[in-house]
């Protein structure tokens, strides 16, 4: 026969707080309608390139704002690095490189946007 499972004060306790916490993740319905900003990450327009050691981020701000940005290079068997920030007035154009000094080289290169 099966005993009746009981309940003990740390279950209950836990059970009080996570009750009290759920309403505070609830959203309002047609909150996910409402209209939003756009969003900063992606508004310059940007390309990237290597040649193996270093990793470059040439980017064009074609927007009405100051948009600043730097190069993100993932090294094989090395720490990743960033290159400078560069902040671009509306129109402007610069670019952004950073190198692997040792390991194997460039995997990947990346834009960071503020």
């Amino acid at each position: 026969m099966n005993k009746p499972r009981r309940l003990t004060g740390l279950a209950i306790k836990l059970a009080a707080v996570a009750a009290a916490t759920l309403p505070a993740f609830a959203v309002a319905p047609g909150a996910a309608a409402a209209p939003q900003a756009p969003a900063v990450a992606g508004a310059l327009n940007c390309t990237t390139d290597t040649d193996g050691v270093w990793g470059h981020a040439h980017c064009t701000n074609n927007t009405t704002d100051v948009k600043s940005f730097r190069v993100v290079v993932v090294c094989g068997g090395w720490p990743d690095v960033v290159g400078d920030w560069k902040t671009l007035n509306p129109g402007a154009a610069d670019t952004s490189s950073a190198r692997c000094i040792l390991g194997t080289g460039v995997g990947r290169v990346g834009v960071e946007e503020a």
